[in-house]
């Protein structure tokens, strides 16, 4: 079953039939059971949502079972089997444990990898999607150049790989992170992915934020389901790994007592953006990390392993992005770089964009600066020093100006003297 496309966004269809699932038979009949276990007394409704399909859907293996005596009906709170009280039986609770053995998977059905696959591939950014004008929206809490959002627009418009590299404090990540708030079209993200009898769990609460799930429940018995429930409605996920990243946690991992799957990082940033930070600082080397990435960014697909050594092919749709404290020539060398396709360096920022990043921090904190103690402040602190500026600066030396406000009762004003006080207890001169 191929996802059809609406005017917003592509919407995977409610399947009507259980063949239309794409799955088999004994896969649905396992989720009853185990949800039936886990659950106790379940009305036939709960029952099809807990699962992710319409009660018509399930209604010939609830069928099949109750003529088996692997489950009956305890009551029923009106008309029809949809409002029927179900709960186990003796026979019934054994195969539910057996299956059990199979796997721990409760929730949601699966969606087979392939109607995965034409739903990711549909949810792609069509070309020219992003315009400046959003862009420049999304950072508009920030003090952005416009030479910087004119790097910025051409590799977030086309998706390909983008490294970002400069000093240490000049809002690389905080650059990165801004595109979250770029205004789109929500995505559908599956529960999980079955393939070959195994599941793979994709929907991950830190990463994925599913809207329009607040219905409520007499909602949901009024309406009729305008999407496979199999599926999440979600903004574009947003993920970010840094040193802590090791190339096992860019394949499938498995979990022995559950003996389920769970999706690496960047399957569960499909349609979204991968955000690997501290690029260089993983117990990887930058060469063993980008070579990683070399089929997918190319192929848009990638390799996944399962423990018994065989394969899945997926879909690569995030939008990958580096970014680093170290200079280019440290990564590797040129041909290695060729593979990333779009590169920008943040390099230190001038006096006049300073001055406003600090003037909109210390209003963002409710400081009314006097643009002389701004003035003092700078040529003290840079000019007579030769210190560099970076762009993280204000927003240090403001909280340190504020922690020392509140702790001496001062009043709430930025004065020399303050600024020069929360300057020496946020930076080690050497």
């Amino acid at each position: 079953m191929v996802a059809v496309e609406a005017a917003e966004q592509v919407v995977p269809p409610v399947p009507e039939h259980v063949d239309e699932t794409g799955l088999s038979a004994s896969l649905i009949e396992q989720l009853i059971l185990k949800a039936l276990y886990f659950r106790g007394e379940v009305t036939g409704r709960d029952l099809a949502g807990g699962v992710g399909l319409k009660y018509s859907v399930i209604e010939e293996t609830i069928e099949n079972l109750k003529r088996q005596h692997l489950i009956s009906v305890k009551r029923s709170l009106g008309i029809g089997n949809k409002s029927a009280v179900f709960a186990l039986a003796d026979a019934g609770r054994t195969l539910a444990r057996e299956y059990l053995e199979i796997n721990q998977y409760n929730g949601p059905a699966p969606v087979p990898l392939y109607q995965y696959t034409a739903v990711v591939r549909r949810q792609r950014h069509p070309d020219s999607w992003l315009t400046p004008e959003a862009l420049a929206r999304a950072y508009r809490h920030m003090v952005v150049t416009p030479r910087i959002l004119g790097q910025i627009g051409p590799a977030v418009n086309s998706g390909k790989s983008f490294l970002i590299y400069g000093q240490p404090g000049n809002g690389k990540t905080a650059l990165a992170e801004a595109l979250f708030r770029i205004e789109d079209t929500p995505i559908y993200i599956p529960y999980a992915i079955e393939y070959q009898g195994n599941i793979v769990q994709v929907f991950d609460p830190i990463y994925h934020q599913p809207i329009d799930e607040d219905e409520g429940e007499l909602s949901a018995l009024i309406n009729e389901p305008t999407y496979d429930r199999r599926w999440f409605r979600s903004k574009r996920p947003f993920i970010i790994t840094g040193g802590e990243l090791t190339l096992d946690m860019l394949d499938l991992s498995y979990n022995e007592s559950s003996k389920v799957y769970d999706a690496p990082f960047q399957i569960k940033a499909n349609n979204g953006i991968y955000l690997i930070d501290d690029f260089g600082r993983q117990r990887a080397t930058p060469a063993e990390v980008l070579n990683r990435w070399i089929v997918p960014m190319e192929r848009h697909v990638d390799y996944l392993s399962f423990r018994s050594g065989g394969k899945m092919t997926v879909p690569f749709e995030a939008f990958l992005i580096f970014s680093t404290n170290l200079s280019p020539d440290q990564l590797g060398d040129e041909a290695f770089l060729r593979r990333i396709q779009y590169k920008m360096m943040l390099d230190n920022p001038g006096e006049a964009e300073y001055r406003d990043i600090f003037m909109k921090f210390a209003a963002a904190r409710d400081f009314r600066c006097d643009p002389a103690v701004l003035d003092a402040f700078v040529e003290l602190r840079y000019r007579q020093a030769g210190r560099p500026m970076r762009r993280c600066h204000p927003r240090d030396v403001i909280s340190h100006a504020i922690d020392l406000i509140n702790f001496e009762r001062l009043q709430y004003a930025l004065t020399v003297e303050v600024l020069n006080r929360a300057w020496e207890s946020c930076f080690a001169e050497g």
